[in-house]
C-alpha cells in the first residue's frame, strides 16, 4: 500500500476521491469550409478578446481558443464547451468553421502570410513575435486541449485531516500533485495512445529541409516533430523548489524569454507567478497533451474527460516509485516519443505495461466501489490495448485508406459539426434543458464575454460576471433591477388591477371567487356577459377560459373547475373586445410588441381537427416547457371546450382553408402564434404601456393591452384601450423568434441593463 492509499481509503475520505474540479482550453484554427485557414478577423461579434472570459485567440488571428469555466464534473464542462462551440461558430463568418484537428489545415506557402494574433496589448503581440522567430509560425499553428485538473476541496481537505504527513494544508496539496505530476510525466504514453489523433500533417506544416515521419503516427503534435521547446530546456521535478529555481533559471540564462514558454506536458499551477507555487503551493495541474478528437462535435468526449479523471486518481493511488525522479521523466520523454511515432494499427510496444495500469486502475476502481460506468471506460481502454483499430489515430487512418484524405476528412467533420451547432439556432447546446429564454441570454452573455456559471439548471438561476461586476439571473430577466415587492404585486392580478385602475389606466370590471360554490351562485349575473375566468396568481395563460357572448352553465362551471386547479382563488372579469398585443417593457420603453393569435388549425377538408393538431405540432419552431419559440398545441379540456364552443369536436373536419381556432387566450405558452407588430403602433400606446409599467415600480415587465383599433390614438383616460394583464418575468424567445415578423434580442436588452458598461 502506498503513502496515500491507507489515507485515500479511510471511510470519511473515500467517498469525495473521484470528485474533480476541471476546467478545459480548446484551441481550434478557423477555416474556410474549404478546409482552407481563414484570412478574416477574429469575430467582431465576439467583441475584444482580451478580456473575454471565454472566448480569445492563440497564437495566430485564426486561431480560437475556448476557455470554460472551472466545473465539478465531466458532464458540467462538456455542457460548457459545447455551449461555447456553438457560440463561436454562430459568431463566425457563415463561410467559416472550425477545423477538427489538431494538426493545421494546409498553410500557406509563405510563412509570412500566417497572421499573428492581433491583440490590443502591445507586450503580448511581441511575445508572439518572438515565439515566431524563436520556434518558426507553422509549429504555433498546432491545436490541441489543455486539461485543468484539481481534487475537490472536500476531498484534499479530509485527506488532511485524516494523514500524519504534512502540517499544513499548502504541503499537503503540494505532495499530492507533486506525486501525481511525476507520474504524468512518465506514463503520459498511455494517453498518447489512448488518443493521439494526429497521425498525419498537411502540406506546408513541415520545413523543406525537415525530416518527416515517413508513415502514418499515433501523433505528430506529441512527438519531437510536435511543438515543443529547444533541446535542453528540463527543469527537476524532485521538489516544488527545485521546480521553480529550474524556471526561474531559464529566464535568467535567456533560454526561456518569460516563464509561460515553459512548454512541459503538464504545469503546476497555483498563482500568478511561478515563483508564488514555493508559497501558496500548488493548486491544480494542467494537462497539455490532449489532441483534439475529430469525431467529437467538440473536440473531445464526456467519458475521455471522466476516464482522464480515473487516470489522475491512479497517479495519485499509485505513488511515487523508489526511482530518482530525473530518471522518470527522462524515461517517461522517450516513452511518449516511442509511442507517439508508432504505426496506428499496429500494437503498442508498451503493451504489457499498458495492460499493468488498465489492472491496477481497475483494481482501484472496486477498492473505491467506482460505478459501472467508470468500470467499462477502463474495459474500453484496455480493448485498445489489444485492438489498436479502435485508437482514435488508426481510425483516422482507416478513413484514408477508404479513399478519403485527411483533409476531406477534415472539411467533412467541420461542416457537419457546423451544421449541428445551426441545427436550431434558438437553442445553445450543453443546455438545452433550460428554458428557452434562458438559454439565449446565456448564448449572448458568453458572446459579449461574461463569465457565465449555471448555479441551477433546474431552476434556471444563473451568475454573470464582468470583472468584479457580479449580477445574478432567474428566469432570463428576473433581475437585481427589480425589487422583491414588484413581482408579488404583478403575481396577484386583484393587486396589479387595483393599483393601476386607482392611477386612471383602464381595466376590466371583475369579481374573487374560492370556491366552485360561490362562483356558481353567481352565474346569473355572468351568463350572458362576456367574461374572462382565470386564476388569480398565474401567469402563461394556464387555466384561462373566455367566452364572449355568454355561457352555458355547465362550460362556465368548467371553466371555473379549470381556474381552481391552478390558484385557490380566481377571477371572473368582463370580455374586453379588441385584440390583444404584448408589450415588452424594459427600463421605460417599449423594446417590442407581439400580436399574438390563438393556437389555430387551418381545415384541408381531409383532416380531422386532431390530425391537424398533431401535423401542426411536427414543425420544428414548435416544442414544450419553453425550449422552442413556439409551444406545441395541446388536446386538453381548455382546447375541447373551445370547440364545443364553435359546435366542433375533435374528429370534426373542417373545411378547406378554414381557420379553427383552439383557445381563446392568445399566450404562446398555449401554441398561439406570435407575429412582431413593434413598428406598426402609435407611440401613445408605447407611452400607456411604458408608464403603467412605471406605476407598478417594474423595471422588466410584459404588458397586455387590449386595442380595438390600433391606428386611433389613445390617451391614459380614454376608452381606447384595455390593460388585462402585467407579467412580471415575461417571455423573450416569442419576440427573439416570432412567427412572423422582425426577430428583437431582447435578452441583449436585459444584459446592457446590467451591464451597460460592455456597450
Amino acid at each position: 500500500m502506498t503513502e496515500f492509499q491507507k489515507y485515500i481509503l479511510h471511510e470519511q475520505v473515500r467517498p469525495l476521491f473521484s470528485e474533480m474540479r476541471v476546467g478545459l482550453e480548446k484551441e481550434s484554427q478557423r477555416v474556410t469550409l474549404a478546409g482552407d485557414l481563414a484570412k478574416t478577423d477574429h469575430p467582431a461579434a465576439l467583441g475584444n478578446r482580451q478580456y473575454h472570459a471565454s472566448i480569445q485567440t492563440d497564437f495566430s488571428e485564426t486561431q480560437m481558443e475556448l476557455i470554460t469555466p472551472v466545473a465539478s464534473s465531466e458532464k458540467e464542462v462538456m455542457n460548457y464547451l459545447a455551449a461555447l462551440h456553438e457560440v463561436s461558430l454562430r459568431s463566425m463568418n457563415p463561410e467559416e468553421m472550425l477545423w477538427p484537428m489538431s494538426m493545421p489545415p494546409q498553410l500557406p506557402e509563405d510563412e509570412g502570410a500566417i497572421q499573428i494574433a492581433k491583440l490590443d496589448r502591445f507586450e503580448e503581440v511581441l511575445y508572439r513575435r518572438y515565439l515566431a522567430k524563436s520556434y518558426g509560425k507553422r509549429k504555433q499553428m498546432v491545436s490541441g486541449i489543455h486539461y485543468n485538473f484539481e481534487f475537490s476541496r472536500e476531498f484534499m481537505q479530509k485527506l488532511f485531516e485524516h494523514q500524519p504527513l504534512f502540517t499544513t494544508m499548502d504541503e499537503l496539496r503540494t505532495a499530492v500533485y507533486m506525486t501525481v505530476t511525476r507520474n504524468f510525466l512518465r506514463y503520459r504514453w498511455f494517453l498518447t495512445y489512448l488518443f493521439g489523433a494526429s497521425p498525419v500533417a498537411e502540406k506546408g506544416y513541415f520545413e523543406e529541409d525537415e525530416i518527416v515521419p515517413s508513415k502514418p503516427v499515433r501523433s505528430i503534435r506529441n512527438s519531437e516533430y510536435g511543438y515543443r521547446n529547444h533541446k535542453g530546456v528540463t527543469v527537476s521535478y524532485a521538489s516544488i523548489e527545485a521546480y521553480v529555481a529550474g524556471i526561474k533559471r531559464l529566464v535568467e540564462l535567456g533560454i526561456l524569454s518569460e516563464e509561460k514558454e515553459f512548454y512541459a506536458p503538464i504545469r503546476l499551477r497555483g498563482g500568478k507567478k511561478v515563483a508564488d507555487l514555493k508559497q501558496m503551493g500548488v493548486h491544480y495541474i494542467e494537462v497539455r497533451n490532449l489532441d483534439i478528437d475529430p469525431f467529437a462535435p467538440y473536440g473531445i468526449k464526456e467519458e475521455t474527460v471522466r476516464f482522464i479523471q480515473l487516470f489522475m486518481m491512479y497517479l495519485l493511488w499509485v505513488g511515487n516509485e523508489q526511482i530518482p525522479t530525473e530518471l522518470l521523466v527522462e524515461t517517461g520523454e522517450q516513452l511518449n516519443n516511442q509511442v507517439a511515432l508508432e504505426d496506428p494499427e499496429t500494437i503498442t510496444s508498451m503493451q504489457k505495461e499498458g495492460l499493468r495500469l488498465i489492472k491496477e486502475i481497475r483494481i482501484m476502481a472496486q477498492e473505491l466501489n467506482l460505478s459501472d460506468a467508470d468500470l467499462t471506460l477502463i474495459s474500453q481502454a484496455e480493448e485498445k490495448l489489444y485492438q489498436p483499430e479502435k485508437t482514435l489515430s488508426a481510425q483516422m487512418i482507416a478513413y484514408q485508406k477508404k479513399g478519403l484524405s485527411n483533409r476531406a476528412l477534415g472539411v467533412q467533420q467541420g461542416r457537419a459539426f457546423k451544421e449541428k451547432a445551426y441545427e436550431k439556432p434558438y437553442q445553445l447546446a450543453g443546455f438545452k434543458q433550460m428554458e428557452l429564454s434562458t438559454q439565449i441570454l446565456l448564448f449572448d452573455a458568453m458572446q459579449k464575454g461574461l463569465e457565465v456559471t449555471v448555479l441551477d439548471e433546474q431552476d434556471q438561476f444563473i451568475k454573470l460576471k464582468q470583472q468584479q461586476h457580479v449580477e445574478y439571473v432567474k428566469n432570463a430577466n428576473m433581475t437585481s433591477q427589480d425589487t422583491y415587492i414588484t413581482p408579488l404585486i404583478m403575481e396577484n392580478k386583484t393587486v396589479t388591477k387595483k393599483i393601476l385602475a386607482a392611477a386612471g389606466f383602464q381595466v376590466p370590471a371583475g369579481k374573487e371567487y374560492q370556491t366552485v360554490q360561490a362562483a356558481e351562485q353567481a352565474y346569473d349575473y355572468f351568463k350572458a356577459k362576456g367574461i374572462v375566468i382565470k386564476p388569480k396568481s398565474t401567469n402563461y395563460g394556464i387555466g384561462i377560459s373566455i367566452f364572449k357572448e355568454g355561457v352555458s352553465k355547465e362550460d362556465y362551471l368548467t371553466g371555473v373547475r379549470l381556474a381552481l386547479k391552478e390558484d385557490q382563488t380566481i377571477l371572473i372579469e368582463e370580455y374586453l373586445t379588441g385584440t390583444e398585443y404584448r408589450f415588452f417593457v424594459l427600463d421605460n420603453q417599449v423594446k417590442a410588441i407581439l400580436l399574438r393569435i390563438p393556437a389555430n388549425v387551418q381545415g384541408d377538408g381531409k383532416h380531422t381537427i386532431r390530425e391537424l393538431v398533431i401535423a401542426k405540432n411536427q414543425d420544428s419552431l414548435r416544442g414544450t416547457n419553453h425550449r422552442a419559440p413556439l409551444e406545441k398545441i395541446e388536446l386538453g379540456e381548455v382546447e375541447e371546450l373551445m370547440l364545443k364552443e364553435q359546435g366542433y369536436t375533435w374528429e370534426s373536419i373542417p373545411k378547406a382553408k378554414e381557420i379553427v381556432y383552439l383557445r381563446e387566450n392568445s399566450n404562446i405558452s398555449t401554441g398561439g402564434d406570435s407575429l412582431d407588430v413593434t413598428d406598426e403602433f402609435d407611440d401613445s400606446y408605447k407611452q400607456i404601456a411604458v408608464e403603467a409599467v412605471q406605476v407598478l415600480g417594474a423595471k422588466i415587465c410584459g404588458i397586455d393591452l387590449i386595442i380595438p383599433d390600433k391606428e386611433i390614438p389613445a390617451t391614459k383616460n380614454s376608452e381606447q384601450y384595455g390593460i388585462i394583464e402585467a407579467n412580471f418575468n415575461p417571455a423573450m424567445h416569442m419576440h427573439v423568434y416570432p412567427f412572423a415578423g422582425q426577430g428583437r434580442r431582447l435578452t441583449k436588452d436585459v444584459l446592457h441593463l446590467l451591464y451597460p458598461e460592455i456597450g
